[in-house]
Parts: structure tokens; sequence; C-alpha cells
């Protein structure tokens, strides 16, 4: 599948509908996760995830070729995370499925550590302007290039180098300042 194109071309122009199927199944994942940057909430994550193929299904738009198919994708992704944020007011929900589920006792100091790095890695990305936040999830998590993650913020290449530089050292800082350093994690 050529980076979804192939397959999105087939369902746009063929009503081919596993080819929306093959992209759903693709890239879901990895777009939730994008998402569950912005809005800080994987299920709403999810529902804008579903909202960006939903679009993708009734909308049909064009996929002008200027970039990859993921990041165009990624793109729609994250305008529609944008609208969501600016309409809807911030409040924060837990849920069940986050919590810890430890087997045995003598995992459970390993896991302990362990969550508590990923906690202060969550932490320490939180307090991050968003634009850092972004950046870093971007190239880090779901690697992507810079000059694809220039493309997705809309920013140009040199702006998202300095970007990353930027937002590396202010997690670095950040990180420092929780007692941990930043190869650690």
């Amino acid at each position: 599948m050529d980076n979804g194109a192939s397959s999105y071309r087939r369902f746009r122009e063929e009503a081919d509908q596993s080819g929306l199927a093959e992209i759903i199944r693709e890239y879901r994942d990895g777009l939730i996760l994008y998402l569950n940057s912005f809005v800080g909430n994987i299920h709403t994550a999810e529902e804008l995830a579903e909202d960006t193929f939903v679009l993708l299904g009734t909308k049909k738009p064009r996929d002008k070729g200027k970039g990859s198919f993921k990041t165009w994708l990624y793109t729609i992704g994250r305008n529609i995370a944008i609208n969501y944020l600016k309409k809807s007011s911030k409040r924060k929900e837990i849920s069940i499925d986050d919590c810890i589920e430890l087997k045995s006792q003598t995992d459970l100091e390993e896991n302990y550590i362990k969550e508590e790095r990923k906690i202060t890695l969550h932490k320490a990305m939180q307090g991050l302007k968003p634009e850092y936040r972004q950046i870093l999830w971007l190239v880090y998590f779901e690697g992507f290039s810079l000059k694809q993650a220039a493309s997705v913020m809309k920013k140009s290449v040199h702006n998202t180098e300095t970007l990353v530089y930027r937002a590396r050292n202010s997690l670095k800082s950040r990180l420092e300042t929780e007692g941990f350093s930043f190869e650690e994690l």
C-alpha cells in the first residue's frame, strides 16, 4: 500500500470500500496517539480519529499529492483536533483502563518505577508548550521526518529543526527538575 494513497484513490474513484478499510486499519492507532497529544484524553482522541475517517468517507477530500498520504491524513486530524479544542471546555477524565494491573508481588517495584517514569515523562510533556508537545510527538513517537512534521505543523523545515531543538531542551530541563536524567527515559 503506497502510504495509503493508492487505497484512498481506489476508495475515492472506484467506490471500493476495502480501500477505506485498509486506511483505517493502517493509520488508526498512530492517528489516535497523535491526537491524544493534543487533547490529553485517549477516548476523545479516538472520537477525533473517527471523525477524521468519517470525513474521508463522506466528503472525500482530494489529496493534492504535495506530501505523503500519512502527512496529509495527520494534517486533517490535527485540524479536527484544533477545532474540537476551540469549541470545548477543558476538563480532565481518567479512565479505569488507565489503572495499572500488577500481576505479582515481585513485579511490584519494577512496574512502579516504570509507571513513575512514564508519568513523569507525560507530566513533563504536558507542561510544555502545545507546539513543543506536537513536534516531539510527531518526530519521536510517530517517527515523522522533519520535512513531514513541518508539513503537518505548517512550518518551514528550518523552523521545525529549531522547534525540535528547543522542545528537547525544554523537556530535558523539566525532567531534570523532576530528578530524572534526559537519557534515562
